[in-house]
């Protein structure tokens, strides 16, 4: 996406503002969203987020790295940069330092992947009625053109209606 603002560069920062229940947002690009003053987000928290962020990864990893510059395709960015940055250049940089960012991503989140969660609302769904099986053999036995059976499955299921099962 690019910045709303510029209309050149790629969209890297999303700012959502909620002014007397009025929503509004943009896209901007790094460099927009610093001339517009989005540049310091975290520093009224007292610390550095992007030095929280390059604690994740260890030093050395940094010395290990030696005269390797595999860069990103589409941001230029190496791995050398997000771990002193702790900032991640672009959504490619995940598929470019992949094998890099893996050790770090399972210590930061415990795992790679997104399991999700169900929430306490949801409960089991229960399992089939005996009406609804029989309603699923009906309909697979009509498919199968096994008409008999399909009939016999259609009066079992009209009597346990008139039964009121």
């Amino acid at each position: 996406m690019l910045c709303q603002n510029c209309k050149k560069n790629e969209a890297t920062t999303h700012i959502k503002t909620i002014v007397n229940g009025e929503a509004t947002e943009a896209h901007l690009c790094s460099d927009c969203a610093k001339s517009l003053g989005y540049d310091g987000v975290f520093s009224d928290f007292g610390f550095n987020f992007s030095d929280m962020l390059s604690s994740f990864f260890s030093e050395p990893v940094i010395a290990g790295l030696g005269g390797r510059s595999l860069r990103c395709d589409k941001c230029g960015s190496t791995f050398n940069d997000i771990v002193r940055s702790g900032k991640i250049g672009c959504g490619d940089c995940y598929s470019t330092f992949y094998d890099k960012l893996l050790p770090s991503l399972e210590r930061l989140h415990g795992r790679t992947s997104h399991e999700g969660k169900i929430p306490n609302c949801i409960v089991e769904v229960p399992d089939k009625t005996e009406k609804e099986k029989l309603q699923d053999e009906l309909d697979e036995a009509v498919k199968s053109q096994d008409y008999e059976k399909a009939a016999e499955l259609r009066d079992k299921i009209k009597e346990m209606e008139s039964e009121g099962k």
